[in-house]
């Protein structure tokens, strides 16, 4: 070989050398990433367990539906932009929505096209046994029964009409001689109705709305007038016989209708009265299926009916068939100012009083005040009798019955005679009655009783976690017995983690075994069975073993429809350990206690998990803070879990980095954990920057994946690890009455204990921190100047004029979280003044030498925006530098993601230039003058360095 091919080979043999370098050289992930991230949602398997499904979709863009056999998940089927899907009951199909290209549906409204010309969604039907798909355009809704049957229904949007409609012979309706044919104007549209395999199928014209019986077996729907917003009536398809009925005609709305359970009864409510009327009246009628014929069972002024029928209440029928719910509410008032026609608009009078007495005071009943417009109270009409009995009213304002309606008693709640003090006590109590379902009559079980009651699943017993004893409490309705089921047991059910003045809540309860034979509850590891009527002793199903090894035990349910547990079944737990975070799924024993047999415990977090109904075969998702929460499918044995999903393939282009369970002592000698992020590619001879983070405790979250987001108000945490910061998030614990110096003590311990590992370039220190997070971010900097700089979003910084304040996205006071929730006063303002000084950062601003980005929106409906106006203030007028965010009509977190994609950049603009000493950009340095607004967003660097 001579000189020039030796040459020639060397060059090459470089030149590919460093092509590939270059190619496995990853980069920094950068604000451009965001859209593309991918993430699944809608996961489901089918009833046979022979296939399953998800979505997948990118933050912006064109998502897609993916399909796969459980025994081949290599081989999909992708659905390009599918979504809001389902299976057939018999899982051979796969039906739902295919929604427009987001880039023509963009392009469409740049050139300001018609809402007409806006392309609509379109359907398909895929056939899994022979790969084939069906489509259908311009489609609204669509629905298939709830529990079986292989039917489909299929609502289509309004056709545009260039010509004149052509008369569709199929479709007539006869009404005694009279023959109704589809009309060339109606609010209504056509409603294909089919089996999944396509060879039935029934149309119908001018239909608003529809709806199956559970079972499948019929079909109601409601059909429009031609050119008014009446309706023609209520027709019924029987999908057996194929033969549809008329059920009412010509009434000006049918509302609710409501199969009973054996579909014996279809219930609906209607009226008469004209739209423009402000006082419509209801009639409830009861349609006999198999008779085949109509009643209107009820009517104003009906005997027994307090008040109105109620358009917004709930009808259904009781399991057995023989008693019709329904709401009522009072009559309508007449307000002689309202209906004075002689006064103009602008001479009304609009002002809001507010009373001490109220029970709500005035904003919380303005939030409230359509809810409170839709208020009813449970009736019932007794089919066998005629009868109808007030359940609810105005003294017993809530009364719930079980789920399906089974039993002949209610629970009433009425917690009107403590409600008035919810402004500061949101764990007020209430007065517990029993309702006879039967005759109406009612009994005081408890006053001022805390906690949510529920009946057991035969009716027996009346069970709640009661706040007040902190246990598990079960009535008795046949011998009104109280019994505390959880007294005896030597540990506790409330969480132990609790710490602020409010009652701990419990860990929750497994469910009931069958026959009310036993109860299923949570201590902070273990299961427990109790028997509700105090007789058996208590047993700890996993035998200790939670607490042993400080594993939380939870039980797993099978199926998502059971109402009882059968303890013939497989007793499913999962197992989550406390300290080193693996995650798993073990099985138990019902009947007696039992060490759990371990399926899979790793290093991991688990999640997703759900069981084909009519076979072993089960999905879930598994994640790592590296690995995608992708799909896995087993069987119950999970011993082999097959990966069907593989999302983000991008994420192996870009450095991603890695996640460590650290642990710490609080100043006062707590234990405490925390999760450090490192980057890529870790040295530890260098010295990185670093970010910390907080809020409450995250330390569980070790193996969660956190995908690339637009912040919505706090750091991304792997675009700054990828970034090549440390990001720290450690875990904080609470004293009573000391939230500000209770952060203190635990983050800057946990902070100090990672800048001693010699890594950390203590001079380039960060802290960020949204809310709860931006009042302590708010605290820190007036205790410490170990910080170079300080994101604060949302921050309460002056807890004395917050504490008087509206939380106006509820319209409730704030009394509540200084005196009882997260602040952790304990106490009012007068009754401990200086504890809400001492607090309040606000009053030591001048100690502040930390340059601070505040972000407060001026919709904020959780913190007052001026919280955050006090902060800025207090620091410009100290000449300290300071940035405040306001997003106009955001939230208290950024709803809009373009205003999230502008947060992040500020967010890693500010922070490069104090951490990194990148160029600062040209809204720090020059600011955003009122006249330049919504002309330049400033993100340009600047040459020029901030001097402070």
């Amino acid at each position: 070989m001579n000189l020039i091919k030796i040459k020639h080979l060397l060059t090459f043999l470089l030149f590919f050398s460093l092509t590939l370098a270059f190619a496995q050289e990853k980069r920094s992930l950068n604000h451009g990433d965001y859209d593309g991230w991918e993430s699944i949602s809608a996961e489901k398997i089918a009833k046979n367990g022979i296939w399953l499904g998800y979505e997948v979709n990118p933050q912006e863009g064109d998502g897609r539906l993916e399909l796969a056999e459980t025994k081949k998940p290599e081989n999909k089927i992708i659905v390009p932009r599918g979504g809001n899907w389902a299976f057939s009951h018999d899982g051979k199909f796969a039906v739902g929505k295919i929604v427009p290209e987001r880039d023509s549906v963009r392009y469409l409204k740049l050139t300001k096209a018609k809402s007409d010309d806006m392309p609509k969604d379109s359907l398909f039907i895929f056939n899994l046994d022979k790969a084939e798909v069906e489509k259908f355009a311009r489609i609204k809704s669509y629905g298939q029964p709830k529990k079986k049957g292989d039917w489909l229904a299929i609502h289509f949007e309004k056709e545009k009409r260039s010509k004149p409609e052509i008369k569709d012979e199929n479709d007539s309706t006869q009404i005694g001689s009279e023959k109704i044919e589809p009309p060339r104007n109606s609010e209504g549209t056509k409603l294909l109705v089919r089996n999944f395999g396509g060879d039935k199928k029934f149309e119908f014209h001018r239909v608003i709305n529809y709806g199956f019986s559970e079972n499948g077996d019929f079909l109601y729907y409601i059909k429009a007038e031609e050119d008014t917003l009446k309706n023609t009536g209520l027709f019924l398809l029987n999908l057996q016989t194929g033969i549809s009925k008329i059920i009412d005609v010509r009434k000006t709305e049918y509302m609710t209708p409501a199969f009973s359970a054996s579909n014996k009864y279809l219930a609906y409510l209607t009226t008469e009265d004209s739209l423009k009327s402000k006082t419509p009246y209801y009639d409830l009628y009861l349609y006999d299926i198999g008779k085949e014929s109509n009643q209107k069972v009820l009517q104003k002024d009906a005997e027994g009916l307090e008040g109105m029928i109620s358009k917004n209440g709930r009808v259904f029928f009781s399991k057995d068939e023989q008693r019709l719910f329904f709401g009522t509410a009072p009559d309508y008032k007449f307000f002689e100012y309202e209906e004075d026609t002689t006064i103009l608009d602008e001479d009304r009078v609009k002002l809001d009083i507010w009373g001490w007495q109220d029970a709500d005071i005035q904003p919380m009943q303005l939030r409230n005040r359509n809810r409170d417009e839709k208020k009813s109270f449970l009736a019932v009409y007794d089919l066998r009798n005629g009868k109808v009995l007030q359940l609810a009213d105005e003294k017993i304002p809530d009364v719930s019955v079980d789920k399906n309606a089974k039993f002949k008693v209610g629970i009433g709640v009425d917690n009107s005679p403590y409600r008035r003090n919810y402004s500061w006590d949101i764990q007020v109590g209430k007065d517990v009655y029993i309702v006879n379902l039967e005759n109406g009559h009612r009994y005081l079980m408890k006053e001022n009783l805390s906690g949510n009651l529920l009946l057991s699943p035969e009716g027996k017993f009346v069970y709640w976690y009661s706040y007040q004893d902190s246990s598990w409490i079960s009535f008795d309705l046949a011998n009104r017995a109280f019994v505390n089921m959880t007294k005896s047991i030597g540990v506790n059910f409330y969480d132990e983690q609790h710490d602020s003045p409010a009652m701990p809540s419990s860990y929750g309860s497994a469910g009931w075994l069958k026959g009310d034979a036993s109860f299923l509850v949570y201590d902070q590891y273990d299961v427990w069975k109790v028997d509700p009527s105090g007789n058996a002793a208590p047993v700890n199903l996993t035998a200790g073993e939670g607490r042993n090894r400080k594993i939380v035990f939870r039980r797993q349910k099978l199926d998502v429809e059971e109402e009882s547990i059968d303890p013939s079944k497989p007793f499913f737990l999962t197992g989550f350990h406390e300290l080193d975070k693996r995650d798993g799924y073990f099985t138990a024993n019902y009947q007696q206690a039992s060490e759990p047999n371990e399926l899979v415990f790793s290093d991991h977090r688990y999640f997703g998990f759900a069981k084909a109904k009519d076979s072993d075969n089960v999905i879930l998702r598994r994640s790592t803070y590296k690995d995608n929460p992708d799909i896995y499918v087993s069987d119950l044995t999970l011993k082999g879990l097959s990966r069907v999903s593989s999302i983000n393939p991008q994420q192996s282009q870009v450095k991603w980095g890695s996640v460590e369970l650290v642990s710490f002592m609080a100043n006062d000698g707590t234990p405490l954990q925390g999760l450090l992020f490192k980057p890529e590619n870790f040295d530890e001879r260098r010295k990185y920057p670093m970010m910390t983070y907080f809020y409450e405790r995250n330390s569980d979250g070790l193996h969660s994946y956190r995908a690339p987001v637009p912040s919505a108000s706090i750091i991304n945490i792997p675009f700054f690890v990828s970034n090549d910061y440390l990001v720290f998030v450690p875990d904080i614990k609470y004293e009573l009455g000391l939230p500000g110096p209770s952060a203190f003590n635990c983050i800057i311990p946990g902070v100090q204990n990672i800048v001693s590992r010699g890594y950390v370039d203590a001079k380039n220190m960060a802290i960020q921190g949204q809310s709860w997070g931006g009042y302590q971010v708010a605290h820190l900097i007036t205790r410490t100047n170990m910080f170079k700089a300080a994101g604060a979003g949302a921050p309460v910084v002056n807890m004395t004029s917050a504490y008087g304040g509206i939380r106006w996205g509820t319209g409730m006071s704030r009394m509540f979280q200084y005196e009882q929730t997260q602040s952790r006063i304990g106490g009012t303002l007068w009754e401990k003044p200086m504890y809400y000084l001492q607090n309040s950062p606000l009053f030591y601003m001048d100690r502040v030498e930390t340059p601070v980005l505040i972000m407060h929106n001026d919709a904020d409906g959780a913190v007052p925006w001026y919280q955050g106006i006090e902060m800025f203030m207090a620091l410009k007028r100290l000449n300290k530098p300071a940035w405040l965010l306001q997003y106009n009509d955001e939230d208290h977190n950024l709803r809009l993601r373009k205003n999230r994609k502008d947060l992040s950049i500020r967010l890693s603009q500010f922070f490069d230039y104090y951490l990194k000493g990148a160029p600062a950009p040209l809204w720090m340095t020059e600011g955003l003058p009122a006249v330049e607004k919504g002309r330049t967003l400033k993100y340009e660097l600047s040459e020029e360095e901030l001097d402070w």
